[in-house]
């Protein structure tokens, strides 16, 4: 039976191939560069727009990838509120997504504070208001007390992926953890960011929350990278899309004698196509501030209003007066007038394709 990596002796003092990774952590930290100046020059209601969806997608991604589907308006209002950005149409929110949401702004907006046991174990209660994880009581705002197996597979037919450590070492594990963490200063966050996540996972403190509260603890260890609360790209959404790819290599890393340049390399990459999608996300928000610059004096009514904003957000299939009136709960008639308003301002345009139901887009415009 190949060994787990923390059954070797000084386990974590890691190394990796400097060679190996030198291209992506360049290609990483220029892009870091770039986003934080194209959010610059966003202006402020643009920037909280930006912070605001990078925050929220990765609360509810993060959750996701622990296969748990949390509702997007509940969390971004509860992130809104918390930050005090005004936005049209908040939703009240759960007491479970209260509880993530205060975690990962612990995470992100306090950044600079240390980590410590007490600080952890709040995460975890915040995590588990009730006790309960699903139907199964665990222990909760503590460091597990029994032994902790990662298994998938039909019952009587389970893999065992991974034993974490055993129980009686997981506070001295944890103490070496914490104090690498606040006291090592020499590594770059990004880097840092990639073994805290690493490490954190392989002693697998907790009865539940692993995944989550390791990934809060990276996006703690990239906002310190950045020097900024403010959050313009979501790591756990990219997690989510390389879920099999992540696991894999974990699984791989775990049995190592203490060379991590893979799970470094996948890391960063993964970071890299976080930015990336990043850029996308930018232009949008770009557009719809500019958009808004231009219409500040327009008259434009609430119903109006909403349908815009979902349309630079990212509007799921062709917008036509059914789907006006669906969305904004009005007759047929009412949608058709708040359609042809738009069209006569200038602001929508029929499209070419025929059939029954005409189809409405943004027209192109630019800010002189």
């Amino acid at each position: 039976m190949t060994k787990y990596i923390y059954e070797h002796k000084n386990w974590a003092n890691f190394s990796w191939d400097e060679k190996a990774i030198n291209a992506v952590f360049g290609e990483v930290k220029l892009m870091q560069g770039k986003i934080i100046g194209q959010m610059n020059a966003l202006g402020f209601s643009a920037k909280e727009e930006a912070t605001l969806t990078a925050l929220t997608l990765d609360v509810v991604k993060s959750s996701e990838i622990e296969d748990e589907l949390l509702n997007y308006d509940q969390v971004r209002s509860s992130i809104a509120r918390r930050l005090g950005i005004n936005t049209v149409g908040l939703v009240p929110s759960s007491r479970h997504i209260e509880g993530v949401v205060e975690m990962m702004l612990d995470a992100t907006q306090r950044y600079t504070l240390p980590l410590t046991e007490k600080r952890l174990f709040g995460w975890h209660a915040a995590l588990f208001p009730t006790g309960y994880s699903g139907p199964y009581e665990i222990e909760v705002g503590k460091y597990r007390t029994g032994e902790m197996q990662v298994v998938s597979g039909a019952m009587g037919k389970e893999k065992i992926y991974y034993e974490a450590v055993t129980p009686k070492l997981v506070k001295a594990e944890m103490d070496k953890f914490l104090d690498w963490f606040n006291n090592d200063n020499q590594l770059d966050p990004v880097i840092k960011a990639a073994i805290a996540h690493f490490w954190f996972i392989i002693i697998h403190p907790f009865d539940d929350g692993n995944g989550r509260i390791g990934r809060a603890i990276t996006d703690m260890l990239l906002a310190r990278a950045e020097s900024s609360g403010e959050r313009f790209y979501s790591m756990s959404s990219q997690i989510l899309v390389e879920r099999k790819r992540y696991y894999e290599v974990l699984q791989k890393v775990q049995h190592s004698t203490g060379d991590i340049t893979e799970w470094l390399e996948w890391f960063l990459h993964c970071l890299k196509n976080a930015m990336l999608a990043t850029e996308n996300t930018t232009q949008r928000i770009l557009r719809k501030a500019e958009f808004w610059k231009l219409h500040e004096h327009t008259q434009i009514n609430e119903r109006q209003r909403t349908i815009l904003n979902l349309l630079f957000d990212g509007f799921d299939g062709k917008l036509q007066t059914s789907k006006w009136a669906k969305i904004t709960k009005i007759s047929p008639d009412t949608a058709l007038r708040d359609i042809k308003d738009l069209v006569e301002k200038g602001i929508l345009q029929q499209t070419n394709e025929g059939g029954r139901n005409a189809n409405y887009e943004l027209t192109s415009f630019t800010l002189d």
